[in-house]
């Protein structure tokens, strides 16, 4: 398998970890060898409830029962989606009420900055340097790292960029600009939270010039920070909020929320402002149903917010020097990417996954299912402090 992985399916990068997966459960993958690991990672983000969640698989089992796909969005009224998008708005602000649901988080940026150029009639975008969005091209044009988009130049134009937690940046948002996009807490950048009542300032900011203020919420989300999404931590109410990732319970999705008399926009003037063959599909839809009533239903995202103080007692060592995030959206750093590197690949040959973050080389990427358990929680950290600590002794 792994030499047709090399020959026949397109890759990301030179080097995969280019594990041979024979099947998951719980917070557990398992190789072709029956060797299991420990997933920290949560297919970046992506599994909230951890792997083959019986709430989850249960519910895709009877939608496909029941029918896949039959037509276009937007056409049709399926329960699924239908019961998704009502759940989501009864668990936002009340100003969040309409959901436009895609086949994932770039796909809902780009709807994000289409509706925000619709509702304003302007055209300039900003976000943060930094900032990571996804990478298709409107979403590649408001990635604020120039290395990953110089080669597929030119991208959208007008489009400007700010630092994060950089109040005087803000004069940038201007009668002219159509809407400023941020991640809740930055991802690629290293777990970057804001600070200083940032984002209340930035929504004080579009609300003095008229330009929409869009959240991506695509990693925070779905109850990763003890909170359904991040935004809700500091006290601010975006005008557009893009969703993907840890939605779909491990399948494809992806969605923007607004509210509705702006949603409404898409649908005439043109028709078809925005379409999607695939969007709002059944069985995925079912799926991120299944996901969403687990944690507004149960105390998950309450646990979260203790797994945390979990992880914050456990991590502590000297090639540590701080632990960055909120909730089980955490990033111990090191002094530099090489030891990063080293702890990573040690703590995968003794079974646990971890990751990297896009921009930020001494980050580790811990974002696990939201199911781990305490003990799981020991266990990875104790194979982490086991891995620094043969590092350590490989420096002296």
């Amino acid at each position: 398998m792994i030499q047709d992985f090399y020959k026949y399916q397109a890759q990301t990068s030179p080097h995969p970890l280019a594990m041979e997966v024979s099947h998951a459960k719980g917070s557990y993958i398992y190789d072709t060898n029956q060797k299991k690991y420990l997933d920290f990672v949560a297919g970046v983000s992506a599994c909230t409830l951890g792997h083959q969640h019986p709430r989850v698989t249960n519910a895709i089992k009877d939608q496909l029962d029941k029918y896949a796909h039959v037509m276009v969005y937007g056409e049709y009224a399926q329960d699924p989606s239908v019961a998704l998008c009502k759940l989501l708005a009864e668990n936002m602000p009340e100003e969040l009420n309409k959901t436009y649901l895609v086949n994932s988080g770039t796909e809902a940026t780009e709807g994000a900055l289409k509706l925000a150029r619709r509702v304003t009639g302007r055209s300039q975008l900003i976000s943060c340097f930094n900032a990571y969005h996804g990478n298709t091209m409107g979403s590649m044009s408001v990635m604020g790292f120039e290395e990953r988009k110089q080669v597929f130049r030119p991208l959208i134009p007008d489009v400007d960029f700010i630092t994060f937690n950089n109040e005087d940046d803000l004069q940038k948002i201007t009668h002219k600009t159509a809407g400023i996009i941020l991640e809740t807490i930055q991802g690629g950048a290293g777990f970057v939270q804001p600070f200083d009542g940032f984002l209340k300032k930035v929504r004080q900011r579009c609300n003095e010039v008229g330009a929409m203020m869009i959240l991506d919420e695509i990693q925070p989300g779905f109850g990763r920070t003890g909170k359904l999404f991040g935004f809700q931590n500091y006290d601010v109410v975006p005008d557009i909020v893009v969703m993907g990732k840890g939605m779909g319970g491990g399948m494809p999705v992806g969605a923007f929320t607004a509210n509705d008399k702006h949603m409404d926009l898409l649908s005439h003037d043109p028709k078809l402002g925005h379409i999607t063959t695939f969007g709002g599909h059944p069985v995925i839809a079912a799926a991120c149903l299944a996901t969403l009533q687990e944690i507004v239903e149960t105390d998950i995202m309450a646990q979260a917010l203790e797994k945390e103080k979990l992880f914050r007692k456990l991590l502590v060592h000297p090639l540590i020097t701080e632990i960055r995030g909120e909730g089980l959206m955490l990033a111990p750093m090191t002094e530099s990417p090489e030891i990063t590197n080293k702890v990573i690949f040690k703590c995968q040959e003794k079974g646990l996954i971890l990751f990297w973050l896009l921009f930020e080389g001494r980050a580790i990427r811990i974002t696990p299912p939201l199911t781990l358990s305490n003990e799981e929680i020991e266990e990875g950290c104790g194979i982490i402090i086991e891995a620094m600590n043969e590092v350590m002794n490989e420096m002296k």
